[in-house]
C-alpha cells in the first residue's frame, strides 16, 4: 500500500473525522433500503427512491416511472454529490487507511487500486468527472488533496453529464422503458422479496470478508 496514493503525512486526524464515517454509514443504510425496496418505491414514490440512492439504474427506472423533473435533476444531483463529498472527506481525514477498507470490505483488489491511483495522478481532470459516482475515486481525491474549487467544478461537470446522458437515452427508448417499468410494477412485491434476500446475502458476504481479513 505504500506505493498507492502517496499522501502527505498526517500526525493527527481532524476532529470531524468520525462524522465522515457516520455519514458514510447513513448513506450505506439508505442504499441498502433502496436496494431492498426499489421495486415498491418505483411504483409508489420514485422521488424517495432517488433520495435514498441515485445509482444509474434507479435514475433510469425513475424516468420510466414519470418521476418529477425537479426530483430527477435536483435530488439526483444532490444525492450523487453528497456521497462523493462524504467519501472525499473520509479520504482527507483517514488518508491511505481508507483504502484498506475498500480492499477489506468492498472487494477492491490492490492491483485495481494501484491502477486507479496511477490514472488519477495522471489525469485527475478526466477521472473525477467520468467516475463521479465512484466512492473509491472520491476517497482518492481526498487523499491526494484535490482543491475544493477544482473538485466542485469537475464533480459538477461529471454529475451533470451523467444526468443529461441518462435523460437523453431514456427519451430515445421511452416506450421500451415504460413497458419495462410497467412489468416491474406488476411484480413489485415479488421483486421486493428477492431484493431483500440479495441485500442480506451481500452484506453478510462483505461482513464475513471483513472479519476474515
Amino acid at each position: 500500500m505504500t506505493e498507492t496514493a502517496e499522501a502527505p503525512f498526517l500526525p493527527d486526524r481532524p476532529r470531524w473525522a468520525p462524522l465522515t464515517l457516520a455519514g458514510f454509514v447513513l448513506l450505506v443504510v439508505c442504499t441498502n433500503v433502496a436496494g431492498a425496496f426499489w421495486a415498491r418505491l418505483l411504483e409508489t414514490n420514485p422521488e424517495t427512491l432517488l433520495l435514498l440512492s441515485s445509482r444509474n439504474r434507479y435514475l433510469v427506472l425513475a424516468l420510466g416511472a414519470d418521476v418529477s423533473p425537479l426530483a430527477y435533476w435536483a435530488v439526483g444531483f444532490a444525492r450523487i454529490a453528497l456521497a462523493f463529498v462524504v467519501c472525499h472527506l473520509i479520504g482527507r481525514a483517514y488518508s491511505t487507511t481508507a483504502l484498506t477498507w475498500f480492499i477489506k470490505y468492498l472487494g477492491v483488489t490492490p492491483e485495481a487500486l494501484q491502477q486507479f491511483d496511477r490514472a488519477f495522478a495522471r489525469a485527475e481532470w478526466v477521472i473525477i468527472p467520468f467516475f463521479a459516482g465512484s466512492n473509491l475515486i472520491a476517497a482518492l481525491s481526498g487523499i491526494r488533496r484535490t482543491p475544493p474549487r477544482r473538485l466542485a467544478v469537475l464533480l459538477s461537470v461529471g454529475i451533470a453529464g451523467r444526468l443529461v446522458l441518462i435523460w437523453w437515452l431514456a427519451q430515445i427508448f421511452e416506450e421500451e422503458l415504460e413497458r419495462f417499468v410497467g412489468w416491474l410494477q406488476r411484480y413489485s412485491w415479488w421483486l421486493v422479496g428477492i431484493s431483500v434476500v440479495l441485500v442480506v446475502l451481500v452484506n453478510l458476504r462483505n461482513f464475513r470478508k471483513g472479519a476474515a481479513g
